[in-house]
């Protein structure tokens, strides 16, 4: 079992940066590889970005490529979402989620994951 917790959501305006965190909880974090998906309103949740287990592959979707980096610390159990020049098109609520480290890895296929975060508010103001 796998608790996540995201943290670092808020208010900003168009061009400037936010850092999100996902802590995670239980043993073998690095079994996982890990997500983020988010929601705007009215919306279907959508994939933002990827990374492998080992955080030796990371993935973006084409609406945030150049913009948001993710990275890992497996020591902390941590998985970090850095997005810049956000637009106000980003406003949504953010979730992380892990994928057990088991066969192919359908990084933007949330139905694929195992276990999701409660969410955090980012609002992009124009």
């Amino acid at each position: 079992q796998v608790q996540l917790v995201e943290s670092g959501g808020g208010l900003v305006q168009a061009g400037g940066s936010l850092r999100l965190s996902c802590a995670a909880s239980g043993r073998f974090f690095s079994n996982y590889h890990m997500g983020w998906f988010r929601r705007a309103p009215g919306k279907e949740r959508e994939f933002v970005a990827a990374i492998t287990w080992s955080g030796g592959r990371t993935y973006y979707a084409d609406s945030v490529k150049g913009r948001f980096t993710i990275s890992r610390d497996n020591a902390k159990n941590t998985v970090l979402l850095q997005m810049n020049s956000l637009k106000p098109e980003d406003t949504a609520v953010y979730y992380c989620a892990a994928k057990y480290n088991s066969g192919s890895y359908y990084y933007n296929e949330p139905m694929k994951y195992d276990f999701w975060g409660q969410g955090t508010q980012v609002t992009v103001s124009s």
